[in-house]
């Protein structure tokens, strides 16, 4: 059995409260085709200061990877963005570390191991080893970076799924005609308001408080890690971004752009054009991935 199957195939722990984890089958990767499809993935990202901003805190990274031969693997990739917080530039040195911290595990613990020709039988699941990425994260900017901290979302492809561990109010959607859903939750005080009902979603958008988190990368030992998985959305993207987009753009403006771009890179030039239009008031972060139809 090979890797993949593995941690694809055993049991999962329960997901955190509210969110959707879709049942981890070793069938939802499917079987590959006798000859590979001509469509691929395709990628965009962008970044900008914004228009208030001098220097620029949010982070990210991304990669992906396809084989072809006799075994072949399933198509996988690694894509994360981090938005720090914290004075004399601990921010971005917060969001640089535990993005780098992020991406060097989680390529370490499943990407690499995909080419194992004896794989560890006893190996975590996927969702333990994304939880456990973001806490190496979280404990390595409490050392490093006294007084920084970071949100950090990050989304691992393979086959047909994706993987999403999140900590703070950066956000992934998945975005297609159906409108944009939001996959991940913000960890603000506004939003927990929200969740008790005591505030509604239109008085948590112009809430002064919004942006105040309760939960980020960097603020202690009591770290909350939300991991789901999902199906990949045929015909669909995957959207990671920081809230200089979200809390900017309307969610109905994103997937418009989104859906009427030519490629992926003109749709994140496009949207963070929009934010900065809209004010630019925070750094801006896009990565956006389409998924074709197979």
């Amino acid at each position: 059995m090979s890797f993949w199957q593995r941690i694809f195939g055993k049991k999962q722990h329960p997901s955190p409260d509210r969110v959707q984890t879709a049942p981890l089958d070793p069938g939802v990767l499917g079987k590959p085709p006798a000859e590979r499809p001509s469509r691929r993935v395709q990628i965009g990202a962008a970044q900008s200061t914004g228009m208030e901003r001098n220097h620029n805190e949010d982070a990210l990274f991304y990669m992906t990877g396809a084989s072809d031969g006799q075994e072949r693997l399933p198509d996988f990739g690694l894509f994360v963005v981090a938005d720090g917080m914290g004075g004399h530039r601990a921010g971005e040195v917060a969001s640089s570390i535990s993005v780098r911290t992020v991406a060097r595990r989680l390529m370490s613990d499943t990407v690499l191991h995909l080419f194992d020709l004896e794989p560890n039988t006893d190996a975590p699941t996927l969702q333990e080893l994304v939880q456990q990425a973001l806490e190496e994260a979280n404990a390595t900017v409490v050392d490093r970076v006294p007084g920084g901290g970071t949100t950090l979302t990050a989304a691992v492809w393979l086959g047909q799924q994706i993987t999403i561990g999140h900590v703070g109010d950066s956000r992934a959607y998945v975005i297609d005609r159906d409108g944009p859903r939001i996959i991940t939750r913000d960890h603000s005080l506004v939003q927990r308001l929200v969740e008790l009902e005591q505030l509604t979603e239109a008085e948590a958008a112009l809430h002064p408080q919004r942006n105040v988190l309760w939960n980020a990368i960097g603020q202690g030992a009591n770290l909350k890690v939300d991991v789901a998985s999902h199906p990949v959305p045929q015909g669909g993207y995957i959207l990671l971004c920081s809230d200089g987009l979200w809390g900017t753009v309307p969610d109905a403006d994103i997937q418009r752009l989104v859906l009427s771009a030519p490629d992926p890179q003109s749709a994140c030039d496009q949207l963070v054009q929009a934010a900065n239009a809209a004010g630019g008031p925070d750094n801006i972060t896009v990565i956006l991935v389409y998924f074709p139809t197979e």
